[in-house]
């Protein structure tokens, strides 16, 4: 972590954090693709909204109460995708943000939880002015054009512009912007990895998840946790191999104890008792 990245998280504390009192990561707030509600941001209401959310909390499904207040966004970044377009052929833009907690002890799970992609998928709560018709650039609400209906090849949807204020960005379980979540990062100190590595790890990142879902059904949280701590390290063949065993035992019913082996660790990558 450098000293920038502390002086800007500094600016919402009480006294000056070190590093190893806080946690970072980067997440995906919004973009411009069109969501699930047929609406999507306007390449200008993504400024306007990198602007306002500095500050800002991240709570779980959208339910404020101080108890349920778990991190804050110290930076914005809107990025675009140069290798992707939108579903209506729109260049690619999103809003990224990086996000602190304090480590305590009461969040260390939740910490674990965001590293192992279980909380992941992430919704903002703001307010729009302005609500346009992409067919006609009316105001959606007063046109005859209707949402999901196709005109002159392309869907109708609206437009959210004129942003007037965001209140916060929760974790929650199915967000309205498929992308929206927290963002891996493909980089090993100043390597960044080409896109067909980005994918394997991808790839081997939904293999530890699955392994972690399948220990954690098969023998609770203490299972799931050895389990990802297990998977860590493992090779492509090796999370295959380590997951099919798991699936196997689920199947047959038999509870699940996973102890690291450092001999095994070498040879397998994994061992279970």
């Amino acid at each position: 972590m450098t000293q920038e990245t502390l002086d800007k998280i500094n600016k919402f504390t009480r006294r000056p954090l070190t590093e190893d009192e806080v946690y970072t990561f980067s997440v995906i707030l919004c973009d411009n693709e069109i969501d699930r509600d047929l609406e999507r941001f306007s390449d200008n209401a993504l400024v306007t909204l990198s602007e306002s959310f500095i500050g800002r909390t991240g709570i779980f499904d959208h339910d404020p109460s101080s108890a349920n207040q778990n991190a804050r966004i110290f930076g914005t970044e809107v990025v675009t995708d140069d290798t992707k377009t939108t579903s209506d052929g729109r260049p690619y833009k999103y809003l990224k943000a990086e996000a602190y907690m304090v480590r305590t002890d009461d969040n260390k799970n939740l910490i674990a939880e965001i590293d192992g992609g279980i909380k992941k998928e992430v919704s903002i709560s703001c307010s729009a002015a302005k609500r346009i018709c992409s067919v006609c650039g009316c105001d959606a609400d007063n046109c005859s054009h209707r949402k999901g209906i196709t005109y002159s090849g392309k869907v109708c949807h609206t437009i959210l512009d004129d942003i007037t204020d965001a209140y916060e960005w929760s974790f929650v379980a199915v967000p309205a912007q498929v992308n929206a979540g927290v963002t891996k990062r493909f980089t090993d100190s100043e390597r960044v990895y080409s896109a067909h590595e980005a994918d394997i790890i991808a790839a081997d990142d939904e293999l530890r998840r699955d392994i972690r879902r399948c220990a954690y059904f098969a023998g609770g949280r203490d299972a799931a946790d050895m389990a990802s701590l297990s998977a860590k390290n493992m090779s492509t063949s090796q999370l295959i191999a380590f997951k099919k065993s798991l699936e196997a035992r689920c199947r047959g019913g038999v509870e699940i104890q996973l102890a690291c082996d450092t001999a095994n660790d070498e040879a397998s990558g994994f061992s279970m008792r």
